[in-house]
């Protein structure tokens, strides 16, 4: 018989890789698979997969009216359907899961992708932060199953609230025939959300010393706008180009074109501090040399395997920034040295050996015979 698993989340599934990539492994090993979700106005339709896909059409888009909606109808769904387990994706699915998990005396696995309570959109909101603490609170101790993106958030959560949690970082699959280059182009590149704190403003302005580069920006998110509009300031139309939202497909493909990968966010909030973005593992996997924050969880990433350099705290400045650029794309030879690593590391940081932590949870899973 095989195993039915409702897996949850509060995006509108088009560019969450990592939802994707679990729910076509538990697919392949077996289980029969539902991936939720909601529809945005501007959601692409989705390509076919080989699990189902739901997505709700919400009445409420954003805040605590959005939240509240999705779970009631999260919870309902679940109450009128059979299933084996239930996988919930960060704190905002929790818990309309977690509810229905007890009532129908079924196991919850958690994911947990950032530090929700921590992310800079929370901070100086206090109601609104007490309200996800409150939650979180309640629930966590009393899971059984949970993991997290990085080793740093899975201590805090297991010291904050006593059970195991444990790593599964958001991980690419393996490139079969990964490019490489015998030098550095003039492309720099950014793919993410467009949000708060994610060090764009700084990228832009340090184009004003690269005049011999192009900067690429792949995603959309909040502060697109006021992007748009520094860049019109700056004078950078030529030379700063927003790609707007790009399919994961397309997006690897994009990525291969670029010299130099940023994720150079601010040290705003523990969310970020002990942040381990997905876009490292994207360029490390396109074999592109990266430049990141000086923090803990990146610092150790491009340190161990020497695939870039790191920002200085004191480096944050236009002018730094852009020096720091033109010193690694302009030694040949070290970033050379920076892409073989990064083609050497792709092997080890792939789904295909991540996923092997799905098996500790689904003991049906079958582990990565790499």
């Amino acid at each position: 018989m095989k195993k039915r698993i409702i897996i949850s989340v509060t995006n509108d599934l088009s560019s969450d890789q990592r939802v994707d990539r679990v729910a076509t492994t538990l697919h392949e090993a077996g289980a029969e698979v539902t991936l939720i979700g909601r529809s945005l106005p501007h959601s692409l339709p989705l390509k076919l997969r080989p699990y189902e896909c739901l997505r709700f059409n919400m009445f409420f888009r954003r805040g605590k009216f959005f939240y509240l909606e999705y779970n009631i109808r999260l919870f309902l769904y679940l109450l009128g359907q059979k299933f084996h387990y239930l996988h919930a994706n960060d704190l905002d699915t929790l818990l309309a899961n977690f509810l229905a998990s007890r009532l129908k005396g079924k196991p919850l696995v958690y994911d947990s992708h950032e530090y929700f309570t921590e992310v800079p959109e929370l901070q100086g909101r206090k109601l609104t932060r007490s309200i996800w603490l409150t939650l979180e609170r309640w629930i966590f101790p009393r899971l059984k199953q949970a993991f997290t993106v990085n080793d740093s958030l899975a201590g805090i959560f297991s010291e904050k609230y006593n059970v195991p949690v444990r790593v599964m970082r958001n991980l690419p699959l393996l490139r079969e025939f990964p490019q490489t280059r015998s030098a550095p182009g003039e492309i720099l590149i950014y793919q993410g959300a467009l949000n708060l704190s994610r060090g764009i403003e700084l990228m832009i302005r340090s184009m004003k010393y690269l005049p011999e580069n192009v900067l690429w920006i792949a995603g959309n998110g909040d502060v697109k706008e006021n992007l748009v509009q520094l860049v019109k300031e700056e004078g950078l139309k030529e030379r700063v180009q927003f790609l707007g939202f790009v399919l994961p497909e397309k997006l690897k493909e994009i990525t291969l074109s670029a010299s130099l990968g940023f994720s150079l966010e601010e040290d705003a909030g523990e969310n970020y501090h002990f942040a381990l973005p997905n876009k490292l593992f994207d360029y490390i996997q396109a074999g592109v040399p990266v430049l990141v924050s000086d923090l803990p969880e990146m610092r150790s990433l491009v340190q161990s395997y020497k695939v870039g350099e790191v920002l200085g705290k004191e480096e944050r400045t236009p002018e730094k920034l852009a020096e720091k650029v033109r010193e690694m794309l302009q030694n040949e030879e070290k970033w050379l040295s920076f892409q073989e690593n990064c083609l050497n590391a792709a092997k080890e940081l792939c789904w295909e050996k991540e996923k092997d932590v799905l098996a500790s949870f689904y003991d049906f899973v079958p582990k990565s015979s790499l």
